[in-house]
């Protein structure tokens, strides 16, 4: 008997990692493993035009149900450099990818769609080189995706309901809806990012437009890539302009997507939703 146990063992250590009895089974979203968990959640892909006849890559998702009047609220999140949004992730993966589907999971479960564009052939966003930004790609490009959004492309959606997230590229793509894009946003939430023109270590937040979004930060401490210092200046100067601001440092992360991210974005945009 202890013979076939111990032959037995890599099997069901194998299952316990890789396939998993399910643990989760939300509406969208389902979990698997036990000791090395996966999260997935099912989705749709569109292309939307960013130069005439380029187009990019957009997924998004839904909640199940029935759409509340005037259609769901949306949170567009961005992805970072080099790095599309996906919609399954495992535990350990680089920049706390894991933690950005628990993002979609939490906004699908509590009745908000997911729209997660593609940056393009460039892997990053436009919004810090040195350009004028009202001429890149990405500025074409997302006008026509919140025209797509308000003309039902991506199904009943509240146009006048978006928020956004990213993490890295996406934190200051996010930031850059609050300064090209004056009242398409109701709010903003930044993971590992800052200012829509800052790049790194190189950082100047100006006057902000007084109808910016209101804004959470979530930050690694430890981050090398976009220091908290940056996200620091930025999130000093909505205060002293009376625009509502708060944020989330985690001081044993970096560059990276963290544990508490889903919850922490989820509270921020369920107050103005």
């Amino acid at each position: 008997m202890l013979k076939r146990i111990t032959m037995l063992m890599p099997i069901l250590i194998g299952a316990l990692l890789f396939t998993g009895a399910e643990e989760v089974d939300a509406a969208r979203c389902k979990t698997t493993g036990l000791l090395i968990k996966t999260t997935s959640c099912s989705y749709s892909t569109k292309k939307i035009e960013a130069r005439p006849g380029i187009f990019r890559d957009v997924r998004y998702q839904v909640p199940e149900g029935t759409a509340p009047a005037g259609g769901w609220p949306v949170v567009v999140m961005y992805q970072g450099s080099f790095f599309t949004v996906q919609f399954s992730r495992t535990q350990g993966e680089p920049f706390g990818g894991y933690y950005e589907v628990k993002v979609i999971e939490k906004m699908l479960d509590n009745g908000f769609a997911v729209i997660a564009p593609d940056a393009g052939l460039d892997l990053f966003w436009e919004t810090n080189l040195p350009t004028i930004y009202e001429l890149t790609a990405d500025y074409i490009f997302l006008n026509n995706l919140f025209a797509a959004i308000r003309n039902g492309s991506f199904g009943p959606i509240n146009s006048n309901k978006k928020f956004a997230t990213g993490i890295s590229s996406g934190g200051y793509n996010t930031s850059r809806m609050a300064v090209s894009f004056p009242g398409e946003f109701k709010a903003l939430a930044i993971q590992s990012g800052s200012y829509a023109t800052c790049s790194g270590t190189i950082c100047i937040v100006p006057t902000l437009p007084s109808n910016h979004p209101p804004t959470f930060f979530m930050h690694g401490f430890l981050d090398a890539v976009v220091p908290w210092w940056t996200m620091d200046l930025y999130y000093d100067k909505l205060r002293s302009q009376g625009i509502p601001t708060d944020r989330y440092t985690d001081y044993l992360a970096g560059h990276e997507w963290v544990s508490a991210s889903a919850g922490k974005i989820y509270s921020w945009f369920n107050q103005y939703r």
